[in-house]
C-alpha cells in the first residue's frame, strides 16, 4: 500500500505533547522501532521519563541540564544552537528512569529505539564526538558522529548529526535503507530539521523521497525548523538544496537488531 504525504511529514507542532514540541513513537509512526521527543523546558523545568523497552540518547539542541539516569547525574554540557559544535551525549537503558532538568532552560532532543539488552548509563563528551567532512564542493556537509558504532555503545540505535551549508546538498547520489545485503541495512529513520535564517527571510531546504518495486512512497516535501520526516523506505535524499545553514538530526534503528555504522549522508 502507497503511504500518503501527510503521513510522513511531520510540520513544526503537529505532534506536540506537553513539554515535547515533538513526540514521535512507534506506534504515531506507524512502524516497530525508533522514535524521537524534542523537549522545551522552561527555565527551572524539569521532565521526567520511563524508558520502558526503549533505550535513549540525550542531546542538546540549545541549553544545558542536569541529566539523571536511575542514580547517576550527569552534567549536559550543551551548546548555545545546533551551529555551535557538537553536543556531548548521555546514554539512558531500557527500564531506566531518565530525568532532565535545566536552570536556564533549553531544548533537548530525546532519540530512542525499542531494544532487546539493557547497557549501562553512559556519558559521552563533546570533545570525544567525532567530526567528519564528507564530500566536495556544492555536496560538503559536516556530520557529529556521536552516536554511533565505535563512538556510543548501544543494542540498536543509531544516530548522528548533519549540518550542510546554505546552497549545498546533503548528499549525492540518493541512496536507501531498507534491504539486508552487502552494503546496506534495513533502517526506520526519522529526520529532524532545523535552519538557519537566510540573508531574505526563514530558511528552507527540501526533501525527497521516492520508492521502488514493492516499497511504494512519495515525498517532495519544503522543509522548515521544527519539521521532521518519517522514512520506513525508498531511496531519499535527507535534504536538497536550499537557504540558510542546515541541521538535520538522523535517528535510526536497525530493524534486524543489526546496529551497522552508515557511512552514506
Amino acid at each position: 500500500m502507497s503511504l500518503r504525504h501527510s503521513d510522513r511529514v511531520v510540520r513544526a507542532g503537529e505532534a506536540a505533547a506537553g513539554s515535547f514540541a515533538l513526540e514521535i513513537d512507534p506506534q504515531s509512526a506507524g512502524w516497530e522501532f525508533s522514535g524521537l521527543r524534542i523537549l522545551a523546558l522552561a527555565p527551572g523545568q524539569s521532565e521526567h521519563v520511563d524508558t520502558g523497552d526503549t533505550e535513549v540518547m540525550v542531546l542538546s539542541l540549545g541549553g544545558s541540564a542536569d541529566v539523571t539516569v536511575d542514580d547517576h547525574v550527569y552534567a549536559l554540557e550543551g551548546r548555545v544552537n545546533v551551529f555551535a559544535g557538537p553536543s556531548d551525549v548521555v546514554y539512558a537503558p531500557r527500564d531506566s528512569r531518565l530525568s532532565v532538568s535545566s536552570v536556564d532552560g533549553g531544548r533537548f532532543a530525546l532519540a530512542s529505539a525499542v531494544c532487546q539488552q539493557r547497557l549501562d548509563p553512559a556519558y559521552l563528551p563533546k570533545a570525544d564526538v567525532p567530526v567528519e567532512m564528507r564530500g566536495a564542493g556544492q555536496s560538503s556537509r559536516q556530520v557529529n558522529n556521536f552516536g554511533v558504532p565505535g563512538v556510543m555503545d548501544a543494542d540498536r540505535i543509531i544516530a548522528c548529526e548533519v549540518l550542510t551549508p546554505g546552497g549545498n546538498w546533503s548528499s549525492y547520489p540518493p541512496h536507501k535503507h531498507d534491504e539486508e545485503r552487502d552494503g546496506e541495512t534495513a533502517l526506520e529513520e526519522i529526520y529532524y530539521f532545523e535552519i538557519a535564517d537566510g540573508p531574505s527571510g526563514p530558511g528552507i531546504g527540501f526533501q525527497r523521497v521516492y520508492g521502488h518495486d514493492d516499497a511504494e512512497i512519495d515525498i517532495a516535501a519544503e522543509v522548515r525548523s521544527g519539521d521532521a520526516v518519517l522514512i520506513p523506505h525508498g531511496w531519499h535524499r535527507p535534504l536538497d538544496r536550499g537557504t540558510g545553514l542546515r541541521h538535520v538530526l538522523p535517528q535510526r534503528h536497525g530493524r534486524t537488531g543489526r546496529r551497522t555504522c552508515v557511512a552514506d549522508l
